[in-house]
């Protein structure tokens, strides 16, 4: 035992000083050489609990805290400690109690004030976490560690300006912390602005080359920039520091799914569900895994599994809805579907919140007034507003609302009254419905789908104007659409995107067809610019420049004899014109396709050319060669018309 001689007041100074040299070993021996002549020695009692608490030996540090406030009540700083190591305990509302008690002590205790932010924060009591910050900067206005943590919480709230606001603030204190570097780097990645993300990541490492976090997010911000080689080696770092980060794991599997390595992906989202078997959002990047890879039944038990550990997750009921359509389970199917409106992103920017009651079915529509609306894309717009019709049927008026690109198209849809576009004002009405929610109303089966077409029409005058531009038919017309919208802005269309597009260029084989002549109906900056720069150009009339809105489209389609289109709104709009169109579709194909078949009981007019595994469009573009060479071998002058029933 040590020395304790000549005074315990000075035994306790050594003890102190070899606990702040990092000696502990020394200065619990010195503390408990103290007690062993004086039991009820405070500083003693408190110094061996601080020991404790360091070592992690938590029921004993929170033991001999309460041994020392009960010689001393009032020590608000024991009560500050003995709450850190209550929240260490998880016990969040003692640990609140003990911060409490010193802060009715010494109300403006800042660091009593912050650790009670952090206990508050943990409890997610986010606007009451923000105010004990709030008081801890008001006590002490250079205290880094609470801007910081001031700017975690407002990071919480989404309230991401003042949280970013609050990081500088900390940062101005002590440039030099990884940590808030790294935070300031997440609120970054939240407002979107992912290139200064990427550098205040940059900046954590290059102060901290080992902070496993900064590599981790900095992995989702190289992957939300589409840098996915770059995005792997980060989480490859991070998971070097910490092989047992689950969610690296799994941001990793979502990366390695992006660059196709599937089998790596699976694995990579296996090894985070081995450390956390009840990881909801680990089981649903699984089940989207497996569902591109079409391995529908393993996909739908993955969101099942995730529902089980999070019966309100909202995107693995809208995934497990997709597995049910696409497999042809119509009446689970639709049920689920209506979980899209609380999808974190897309669907939720199209939910209305109208003062009417939703109308699904359940309710007779004689003598009341419906609003139909538009949401999501132009293509679901196009496919469903052929209910209209049935709605209208049902003794109801219907008013229809529409983006405006698609307003004078739908302006002689049947059994609408009225149709409307942002920003005009709604008249009054009923009820309403999104259109997606119309094929639930109506408990649609693959029996009862209402499949009969034309139900949109082009308009007489524009299709006589095309007619006369294009002039007399020499050769079979052919529209090509060969991308879709990229909507940049929301990462999971995004990604559907990359796989329902291709490059201008793969088109070669049947631009080289030259018993044709082919027209663009494609739309967008960058693909045209594809266009516009291929030798393969002159084989291509551009109509881009001419085409204002759909009704322009529908009428120039009206002038073809057929359409070949990736998965997009020409796809919906060719087939409910009922002109005959080829869909180049992917390998995870779109629910409404279905199957198992080259038909679309959607679309009489449709014939799906499906990829035979992910990515493989020249199998699908060589078949499309084939099928439209064996056309093209019975088209001559006098049977031009027979094409568009063929």
């Amino acid at each position: 035992m040590a020395d304790v001689t000549p005074t315990l007041p000075e035994a306790m100074q050594r003890a102190v000083a070899a606990y702040q040299r990092g000696r502990l070993r020394e200065a619990d021996d010195l503390a408990r050489a103290i007690l062993g002549v004086k039991a009820d020695y405070f500083d003693a009692l408190h110094l061996i609990a601080v020991i404790r608490t360091r070592q992690r030996r938590l029921d004993e540090a929170l033991a001999s805290y309460d041994r020392a406030l009960a010689l001393r009540p009032d020590h608000a700083e024991a009560l500050r400690n003995r709450g850190a190591t209550l929240h260490k305990l998880k016990r969040f509302d003692a640990a609140l109690a003990s911060y409490d008690r010193a802060l009715a002590l010494q109300p403006d205790y800042a660091e009593a004030l912050y650790n009670r932010g952090i206990t508050l924060h943990e409890l997610e009591r986010f606007d009451e976490a923000l105010a004990s910050y709030d008081r801890a900067v008001a006590a002490r206005p250079d205290y880094a560690a609470a801007l910081n943590n001031r700017g975690n919480t407002l990071h919480q709230l989404k309230r991401f300006d003042e949280a970013l606001a609050s990081y500088d603030r900390a940062l101005a204190l002590q440039p030099d912390h990884a940590g808030t570097f790294s935070n300031r780097g997440n609120t970054l990645h939240q407002l979107g602005r992912f290139d200064e993300a990427l550098a205040s990541y940059d900046r954590a490492l290059a102060l901290q080359p080992d902070h496993a976090e900064a590599l981790y997010n900095r992995g989702i911000t190289l992957h939300a920039l589409e840098r996915f080689d770059e995005a792997l080696a980060s989480y490859d770092r991070a998971l070097a520091l910490r092989p047992d980060h689950a969610e690296a794991l799994n941001n990793r599997g979502n990366t390695l799914h992006e660059l196709k390595r599937f089998d790596e992906a699976l694995a990579s989202c296996g090894r985070a569900l081995a450390l956390q078997p009840d990881h909801a959002e680990a089981l649903y990047n699984r089940g989207v895994m497996l569902h591109e890879l079409m391995r529908l039944d393993e996909a739908l038990a993955c969101y099942d599994r995730a529902l089980a550990v999070r019966p309100d997750y909202a995107d693995a009921h809208f995934n497990k809805s997709v597995v049910q359509l696409v497999k042809g389970d119509f009446a689970a199917g639709w049920q689920e579907y209506e979980w899209r409106h609380r999808k974190h992103e897309y669907f939720t920017v199209s939910k209305r919140d109208f003062a009417q009651p939703l109308w699904l079915g359940q309710t007779a529509l004689a003598g009341k007034t419906i609003l139909l609306h538009s949401e999501q894309g132009f293509g679901d717009t196009i496919q469903f507003c052929r209910y209209a019709p049935l709605v209208a049927g049902r003794g109801a008026r219907v008013l229809l609302e529409v983006p405006p690109p698609l307003r004078e198209l739908m302006a002689g849809l049947a059994g609408v009254a009225q149709v409307f576009s942002a920003p005009d004002k709604l008249p009054c009405f009923d009820l309403h419905c999104p259109l997606l929610s119309l094929p639930l109303a109506f408990r649609t089966s693959l029996e009862t789908i209402p499949a009969q077409t034309p139900y949109l029409f082009a308009g007489a005058a524009k299709t006589a104007a095309w007619r006369t531009r294009l002039g007399a038919r020499d050769k079979p017309r052919v529209g090509l659409v060969w991308a879709g919208d990229p909507r940049k802005e929301l990462p999971d269309a995004r990604r559907i995107d990359r796989m329902r597009s291709l490059e201008f260029e793969q088109l070669a084989p049947i631009l080289r067809i030259t018993g044709c002549e082919f027209y663009s109906l494609q739309k967008g900056e960058h693909t045209l610019a594809q266009l516009r720069a291929s030798a393969l150009r002159r084989r291509v009339v551009d109509c881009a420049d001419d085409l204002r809105d759909f009704s322009d489209t529908a009428a120039l389609i009206d002038n073809l004899d057929m359409v070949i289109t990736v998965d997009t709104s020409v796809a919906h709009l060719a087939g409910a014109l009922g002109k005959p169109f080829w869909l180049l579709n992917r390998y995870s194909t779109c629910w409404r396709w279905l199957i198992d078949r080259d038909d679309s009981p959607w679309y009489p007019t449709a014939r799906l050319f499906r990829q035979n595994a992910p990515g493989d469009w020249p199998g699908v573009i060589g078949r499309v060669v084939v099928e439209l060479e064996k056309l093209l071998r019975v088209y001559d002058e006098r049977a031009c018309s027979s094409l568009s029933s063929a």
